[in-house]
């Protein structure tokens, strides 16, 4: 069954109402009409990285419910869940047996054992794309005394997995079976561009291996009814291989591009993007990491990227860098930029309330994060208190304290806008971008008799939506 062609809801499992049992609350007391789907970070038992870490992708963790609080959501909505593609847990049982057997267990081979690659020279390890501010290896040492190095991209509790190896795919679609059997019918592919391991290349999405995964767990979600959603921070043109391989890719570059719209007062660049974005994307404006900027330096020059950075890294907490070297650009090695949407417009609640039409208004399935929802600003505390720089974008909100964050005037503006956008039948047709001058954007849906219409001005962030009443056909007109 293909997904709702509606709004759906990014959240973490225990950051909007405390747990499963409270986001359902919050679901169907709430926004039962303004969302057809939600996507739930990683719920699985897990020792680092915010939840990146999974034990086993075959268990909730408790903390956070069971599997039928899960299933009472997909009952009801599109589930999206993520599938850590690229590593597991140091804590895993596949791990703990690797550590105890070594090269006897079932599992070794699901791992990348580094010393079995042959000589990595200083050279190989520059071009290498890494996450941390050393190599990519841990030693470890096994039960039997033998001392041997694996792989490990991110922190040294996630253990790269190793997709020269069968066991891998098993393991995968052992994952894929039984999410799917619980309701899910999309897959987040957690880091996926750095299942590749090729000494001498930068071990980051290479070509053409990477399509070769990539197109095994989507003829492989098919078995099962789901399809995959890829992620992926790096130039336009991934994005558009993944469209044409028949997933939807991530419109990442839609937020800093409608950021720079409303904070230069142009929309020249936006309007370029619009023309030419994959058409099975999923939109977002926010997300639970920063707002990233190799997604946007072949659209923007780099006079404009610097502006941008400056702009709202006045307002964010520290921008997270890049770890490679290699692709360095004069506007220097900014990743990503911490911060809440609404924070980065300076909580202009009618820029943000514009910029969330444009997303809506944009070809694609729109993700609204749990904190963009609520209209959140930065929580510094947070951020201060656990050393995440991205934590200043992950509010814990208390179930009590969501439901009075819905109340709010600009929340409820958002909550309407979201209605609009799920029910009106043009939205199932034929997207056209309208002729406007670079302080302006006009976006419309087509679809038979049924029309809707967006115009915003960038001077005076007003926006204001023309479409056809579903009762009588007559023109009618929403200020947003």
């Amino acid at each position: 069954m293909s997904l709702r062609n509606a709004v759906q809801l990014i959240t973490y499992p225990d950051r909007l109402g405390g747990n499963l049992a409270g986001l359902y609350r919050l679901l169907d007391e709430h926004l039962a009409d303004a969302l057809g789907g939600v996507h739930i970070l990683p719920l699985y038992p897990s020792n680092a990285d915010g939840g990146f870490s999974p034990l086993t992708h075959m268990e909730v963790d408790p903390r956070y419910g069971n599997w039928a609080d899960v299933e009472r959501i997909s009952a009801r909505f599109d589930l999206c869940v993520d599938l850590v593609i690229s590593h597991i847990s140091d804590e895993s049982p596949e791990f703990l047996d690797f550590l105890a057997k070594g090269h006897a267990s079932p599992h070794a081979e699901l791992f990348v054992r580094v010393d079995e690659l042959g000589e990595i020279t200083l050279e190989d390890l520059a071009k290498i794309h890494i996450r941390k501010e050393k190599e990519p290896f841990r030693e470890v040492q096994l039960a039997s005394g033998e001392r041997c190095r694996v792989w490990c991209t991110f922190t040294e509790r996630q253990i790269d997995l190793n997709y020269q190896s069968p066991q891998t795919y098993q393991l995968m679609e052992r994952y894929l079976a039984f999410l799917a059997a619980r309701g899910v019918k999309l897959f987040r592919l957690d880091a996926f561009g750095y299942t590749t391991k090729k000494i001498g290349s930068s071990c980051f999405l290479v070509e053409p291996d990477v399509y070769r995964i990539l197109d095994w767990f989507r003829e492989t979600g098919e078995k099962y009814g789901a399809e995959m959603l890829p992620e992926v921070h790096d130039h336009i043109s991934y994005q558009y291989a993944i469209s044409r391989r028949h997933m939807r890719p991530y419109a990442f570059a839609l937020p800093p591009l409608v950021l720079h719209a409303f904070l230069s007062g142009n929309s020249r660049y936006l309007k370029q993007w619009l023309r030419m974005c994959p058409r099975n994307q999923v939109t977002v404006l926010d997300t639970h990491d920063g707002i990233c900027i190799p997604d946007v330096e072949s659209m923007l020059p780099e006079t404009e990227i610097r502006f941008l950075i400056d702009e709202v890294s006045a307002r964010s907490a520290d921008p997270i860098m890049r770890r490679s070297a290699v692709n360095v650009h004069s506007v220097g090695a900014i990743y990503q930029l911490t911060c809440t949407f609404f924070e980065a417009l300076m909580r202009n609640e009618n820029a943000y309330i514009a910029a969330r039409a444009i997303q809506f208004f944009t070809p694609g399935i729109p993700q609204v994060y749990y904190v963009g929802l609520l209209a959140g600003c930065n929580d510094f505390e947070l951020c201060e208190a656990s050393g995440e720089a991205r934590d200043v974008n992950r509010h814990y909100y208390s179930l009590t304290e969501a439901e009075e964050a819905l109340q709010q005037p600009l929340v409820q503006r958002l909550l309407a806008l979201m209605r609009l956008r799920n029910r009106h039948p043009a939205f199932d047709g034929r997207f056209e971008l309208n002729q406007s001058g670079d302080a302006s954007v006009i976006m419309a849906w087509r679809h038979g008799e049924h029309y809707c219409r967006l115009c915003v001005d960038l001077g005076t962030a007003q926006a204001i939506i023309d479409y056809s009443d579903l009762e009588d056909q007559q023109v009618k007109q929403l200020f947003c």
